[in-house]
């Protein structure tokens, strides 16, 4: 007899695509021996595809998304052209900056990311980490900072482009699946990048221009109210950002027909070449003001899962991208006329009898600026978490519609108490506006990378196509790069400190979860080991019921041996529980159990499948009786089913395992540290596997190991 047992828990899965779901066939006699089991009877949830909305209900969600994802984009005018530091501006510098501007809009935000990128998704999910997640499902990783996949993903289907690319795709896949150092770099940058982000997310905030009381005042408020979940955020916010951007339109319109229509010639490129020839290393200063102007398009990526690429996509195509282009313009106009009035060029550019309306409007958006990123951040740790790749933390779903609508509140304080301290520390000074923005450079390159990967492994895209994505957005980022790198030792290191402070955490999780996973693997027991230890004369099997929960998606882990082992006694029935949850808002009732057998003394496996909004509720007795009855189902003999049915009337105990992790004396210096200090620190104070179950604590016992790695 065969059976299928799919060894990840999971996999399959795409970018945009997918990969079968198919599982490694072995003798049924030899799946026992390896304490694995066949859960091809697990619930199948829906390949992801973006909801079907009517053409309103689309509208109204790309209405809801200028308030989450565009604030720190849409607020861009107010900084740009005040953080030039240039004098004697000549009409065609003004006409030239302007091209610029426009064209690195164009080129980087609404080419890259809103018609290329954003189809890279992870299900729905989008960032640093999401494009990581699609190559990963598809590379067979073993690298020591890998860990098991563990999450669920559907069957689905690729559609591959014709072309050169699907060979060198294969080329590159074999290269990675071969190298653990191509793997260890390609998991690093994906941890950079996303590490970045939330570095970028603790600064967005603090550059709000008010006295440093009032920031923090407001920023408090900003937090607190994170946990309402992003719906209710855009009905308060979007109101907000959509006047802004009205409001900043009319302006435009009003300064480029009152003071030089025609600036609107700065929309051929011609002049960006004319700027540069005449200016040389003063125009390359400027990149680092023009670069403000895109920073949050990374933002509008990783937000992706709080609404949908279609929102996004008509969100910016349709009111962000001409708002801001007319408002930069409009700019612009005023400064031809008044070139002297640079350093405050935004607010100087406001017609007298709408200056204080505006300002209130401003004061306002400044405020939303901070929401994309800080929506950013919930998105990419839900995704990390996902890939075992952060320290359990709470995520909340706050939306039955949106799997991606997401809050964490221990982020969330994190991401305060950082904000709140650059604040204090940098007392708004200009250290801080020189920090913002420094580290998105990096992000964007990440990204442009990444995709390009995608592009030739999953969507199997012709060469020159990947080369014509690839090489000019990498020519053109690494530009911008060079030139943002001076802004690092005038506050531009406080990103970076804090992006590094985030890596160092997420390596250590990883590394350690990868060294446990490992250790496991190497000692897990087999079916035939288990029987052999329960046969014993010295081990008591009391009546009753154990369950005994592992976040081990197949085999027997070891800390089973342990228990039996040191106490000598075990349940006469034993049940091994794993819990997925699934990305879907609910499992239906005859799905959320899948029951195996493992060996012949009494152990069987449970797999306990939940939605996002499912109640992980265990305390009654209907979770006991639901288990029950799907084993009598799966039983054929009358004395197992008798044994099992006297068992659930009997005394019933939950035991949840706790391993500790400590590094060998081969280890080196490196690896203890990892290992004993950081790793250890962040298990103990992170959140448990189960945390989210509700078991009965007076049935509950914690059996601990020591795992000597």
């Amino acid at each position: 007899m065969v059976v299928d047992i799919d060894k990840n828990g999971g996999g399959g899965g795409a970018c945009g695509g997918g990969s079968d779901l198919s599982g490694e066939k072995i003798e049924e006699g030899a799946a026992e021996d390896h304490g694995t089991m066949s859960f091809t009877r697990s619930y199948q949830p829906p390949q992801h595809r973006d909801k079907e909305y009517s053409a309103m209900q689309m509208l109204f969600l790309a209405y809801q998304s200028l308030g989450v994802v565009y604030g720190d984009l849409g607020t861009s005018p107010v900084n740009v052209f005040s953080s030039t530091r240039l004098t004697n501006l000549s009409e065609e510098d003004l006409v030239g900056t302007l091209s610029l501007i426009i064209w690195t809009l164009t080129s980087l935000v609404l080419i890259k990311y809103v018609f290329i990128v954003l189809h890279a998704d992870d299900h729905g999910e989008g960032g640093t980490f999401a494009l990581y997640s699609c190559i990963r499902r598809h590379v067979n990783f073993d690298s020591r900072f890998s860990v098991q996949y563990a999450r669920f993903e559907p069957e689905t289907n690729i559609v591959a482009c014709d072309g050169g690319g699907r060979a060198l795709g294969r080329r590159i896949k074999k290269v990675l699946e071969r190298s653990s150092t191509a793997q260890d770099f390609l998991t690093v940058l994906a941890l950079l990048g996303t590490c970045m982000v939330i570095g970028d997310g603790a600064l967005t905030p603090a550059t709000c221009d008010h006295v440093v009381w009032l920031s923090v005042v407001l920023l408090i408020g900003l937090f607190a109210c994170q946990r309402c979940g992003t719906s209710k955020v855009s009905v308060s916010f979007s109101p907000i950002m959509l006047m802004w951007f009205a409001t900043n339109t009319s302006i435009g319109v009003y300064n480029i027909i009152n003071y030089h229509p025609s600036i609107l010639r700065a929309v051929s490129p011609h002049y960006i070449v004319k700027f540069f020839m005449s200016n040389g290393k003063t125009a390359w200063d400027l990149l680092r003001a023009v670069f403000l102007g895109i920073t949050g398009a990374e933002a509008m990526f990783a937000d992706l899962g709080h609404f949908n690429r279609r929102a996004i996509q008509i969100g910016f195509s349709f009111v962000v991208y001409p708002a801001l282009v007319i408002t930069y313009a409009g700019e612009t106009a005023y400064l031809v006329k008044n070139p002297e009035k640079i350093t405050d060029a935004y607010y100087s550019s406001l017609p007298e009898p709408v200056y204080w309306p505006m300002f209130v409007i401003s004061t306002l958006a400044a405020v939303v600026s901070s929401q994309s990123m800080i929506s950013a951040c919930f998105s990419i740790i839900k995704q990390s978490h996902f890939l075992g790749c952060f320290p359990r933390v709470n995520i909340i779903h706050t939306s039955s519609e949106h799997e991606g609508q997401v809050y964490s509140p221990e982020i969330n304080y994190i991401l305060m108490i950082l904000t709140v301290g650059l604040v204090v520390g940098f007392k708004g000074g200009v250290e801080l506006a020189n920090a913002y923005g420094v580290v998105v450079i990096w992000v964007m390159i990440i990204t442009t990378f990444l995709t390009s990967l995608v592009m030739l492994i999953i969507w199997k895209t012709n060469v020159v196509l990947v080369l014509g994505f690839f090489l000019p957005y990498m020519l053109i980022e690494s530009i911008f790069m060079t030139s943002l790198l001076n802004k690092i030792p005038q506050g531009g290191w406080a990103p970076y400190a804090i992006s590094a402070f985030f890596l160092t955490i997420m390596l250590s999780w990883t590394y350690g979860r990868s060294k446990r996973s490992t250790y496991e693997a190497e000692r897990e027991m087999s079916t035939r080991e288990l029987d052999q230890m329960l046969s014993s004369s010295n081990v008591c099997r009391t009546p009753g019921i154990c369950f005994f929960f592992t976040d081990l998606a197949y085999g027997i882990p070891p800390i089973i041996h342990h228990y039996v082992q040191h106490t000598n006694s075990v349940r006469e029935v034993v049940v091994i529980v794993t819990i997925r949850t699934l990305p879907i808002k609910t499992v239906v009732a005859e799905d959320r159990l899948v029951v195996g057998k493992l060996g012949n003394k009494g152990v069987y496996r449970c797999l306990v499948q939940f939605g996002y909004k499912d109640s992980q509720d265990m305390k009654g007795d209907d979770y006991v009786a639901s288990v029950v009855t799907k084993l009598q189902g799966l039983i054929d003999t009358r004395n197992e089913k008798q044994t099992i049915q006297s068992a659930s009337q009997k005394d019933t105990v939950f035991i949840i395992g706790r391993t500790i992790l400590k590094a060998n004396k081969e280890s080196g210096m490196l690896a203890r540290f990892m290992i004993d200090y950081l790793y250890r620190f962040l298990q103990k104070n992170s959140r448990s596997a189960v945390s989210t179950l509700e078991i009965p604590s007076e049935r509950t016992l914690q059996v601990g190991m020591l795992y000597e790695i």
